[in-house]
């Protein structure tokens, strides 16, 4: 099982959680699910329901990794398995990311 803190603008915002790699749970934090000022992370992920499970890496933070040749680059810079998703997300989302999400590893 790994684990990550998904931030909005450096503000925590829940935790992501890998299973297995047929288990995902996104989960918000209370606080920031209790503040009406603050947006829900995604569309897919509105903060109309607190917990989400999916087979697979929700689509929201699949996007946010490189694709293609730049995929292959970072697998050997970073000695990543190509189709650990998960494994990319925590070694790249941490930073620099566009847009307001942050994905950082729970050690």
């Amino acid at each position: 099982m790994r684990t990550a803190r998904v931030f909005y603008n450096q503000i925590p915002a829940g935790i992501l959680t890998e299973d297995d790699r047929r288990s995902y749970r996104f989960i918000y934090d209370d606080a920031y699910f209790n503040d009406g000022r603050l947006p829900s992370i995604s569309l897919t992920l509105p903060k109309n329901q607190k917990e989400f499970k999916s087979d697979y890496l929700f689509p929201f933070f699949y996007n946010m990794l490189a694709e293609g040749v730049n995929r292959t680059l970072q697998s050997r810079q970073l000695r990543i398995d190509e189709e650990d998703s998960f494994g990319f997300l925590l070694a790249t989302a941490g930073f620099d990311t566009i847009g307001a999400i942050t994905v950082r590893p729970i050690e």
